[in-house]
Order: C-alpha cells, then sequence, then structure tokens
C-alpha cells in the first residue's frame, strides 16, 4: 500500500480560456494528491475566460468535493491569477502548475520528496517545449532577472512548485504579469527559504492558444519588471 504523507496541500492552476484542458488536468490532480497526501483541496482559477472554462469549473467543482472553481470577472492577467491562487488556498502547502497541461502532474511526487527538509521545491524544465521564439525570449529573460535580482535558479517562470504557505501569508503581491515569478523568489530570499529545484517534464501544448508571448504581454512584463526592481531596491 502507498504511503502518503502526513500535510495537507492546495493545489491550483491559473486558467484562461482553458476549456479543452482543464478537465483531464484537475482530474489527473485530485487522484495523484489523493494517492500522496493526507489532505488537499484542487483550486481553478478562472481569470475571466470566454470559452467555456467557467462553466467546465463549476461541473468540476460539483463532481469532486475537493475542487473549488474561483472566477474573475474580467481578464487580470497571469500575475493576477497567481495572486488569487496563492490568496485562495487554506492548506499548510501550495502546489501549482498552469492550466494549459504542459506539465504532468503525475510528477508531483518528485517535489514531494523533498518537502521534509526544503521550505519550497521547484521545478526546471528539462527540455522546454515551446516554439523558438519563446524559448529565445525565456533565456533573455532570465538572464535579465539573474543579473538584476541575484537569483541563481534555473528556470524562474517554470510553472510547477510546491512551497509552504506561511512565506506568503499577510503578504500584499503587486504583479498582475510574469513578473509574479519574480516577486514569488524575492520572498523567499527574503525570508531565507530552503529551496530545492527538480527536474520535470514540459510538454507542447495541445489545446487552447498561448498568450504570454504577445508583444502587448511582453512590453507589460518589461514595465512591471522595472517597477518591482525599483521597489524592491528602494
Amino acid at each position: 500500500m502507498m504511503t502518503k504523507r502526513p500535510i495537507s496541500v492546495s493545489a491550483f492552476f491559473p486558467a484562461h480560456n482553458e476549456v479543452d484542458n482543464i478537465g483531464l488536468l484537475t482530474e489527473k490532480t485530485v487522484q495523484i494528491l489523493s494517492e500522496h497526501v493526507d489532505d488537499f483541496e484542487v483550486l481553478i482559477i478562472n481569470d475571466g475566460s470566454a470559452d467555456g472554462t467557467r462553466e467546465r469549473a463549476e461541473e468540476l467543482a460539483r463532481k469532486h468535493p475537493q475542487v473549488r472553481a474561483v472566477h474573475h470577472d474580467v481578464n487580470r492577467g497571469y500575475g493576477g491569477a497567481v495572486k488569487t491562487g496563492i490568496a485562495s488556498c487554506t492548506k499548510d502547502w501550495i502546489f501549482f502548475t498552469d492550466g494549459d497541461g504542459q506539465f504532468d502532474v503525475n510528477e508531483i511526487p518528485l517535489l514531494l520528496e523533498h518537502v521534509g527538509e526544503s521550505d519550497a521545491v521547484v521545478g526546471y524544465r528539462l527540455n522546454r517545449r515551446d516554439p523558438l521564439h519563446r524559448k529565445a525570449f525565456a533565456f533573455c529573460w532570465g538572464t535579465l532577472i539573474r543579473c538584476l535580482f541575484g537569483f541563481a535558479y534555473r528556470d524562474l517562470d517554470c510553472a510547477f512548485k510546491i512551497f509552504k504557505r506561511r512565506f506568503f501569508e499577510g503578504v500584499e503581491l503587486k504583479a498582475e504579469g510574469a513578473v509574479i515569478s519574480v516577486e514569488f523568489f524575492s520572498i523567499l530570499k527574503k525570508n531565507h527559504a530552503r529551496v530545492t529545484q527538480v527536474g520535470v517534464h514540459h510538454y507542447p501544448r495541445t489545446a487552447g492558444q498561448q498568450s504570454g508571448g504577445s508583444p502587448k504581454v511582453v512590453l507589460r512584463a518589461f514595465k512591471e519588471l522595472l517597477l518591482l526592481y525599483n521597489q524592491l531596491k528602494a
């Protein structure tokens, strides 16, 4: 019989127009957590979707007592959805991944193996399965952030993490876009958190459309990054 870890976990994923992805992702997350931890909840953060994601999330919440649907009436952006997810979680540990299904939640146990000696366990993509232009932007973005903030993490934006909720209690996160990852690691660094990095697999998107590489999103990310840098260095 599989031994469960005596911890409580809130899992959430931001979802903007992911009606074709959140069903399988939610079902798999419920299954894997029920097998590996004592207590859990799963939150679907619907970020102002217009494709039926809201209705699908509500359907999943009715089907599974551990699932909750949280809705933004308008699209707030990735950082806004992550902020809502963290604020809505109630368990001791928080796991999150993206709602696009590019990560395999069957690899959650790889993170759980390290919770005993870590405050946060963060994934890095073994082989990023994104278009070339997104890989190029991610490389430049990551290099800039490491230079500005002194981070030594391999994959700052990898959306496959588990961390202790207490580090974020009472903290007012500011970012509404991709800079939320910088803010996340800044908080861990400020609190001298013990961070373990674990390699995880990344898969091509099979449904829905990516929006993170649009010029509008990229420009907003750089603007937010400069604002956050000035705030943290003040």
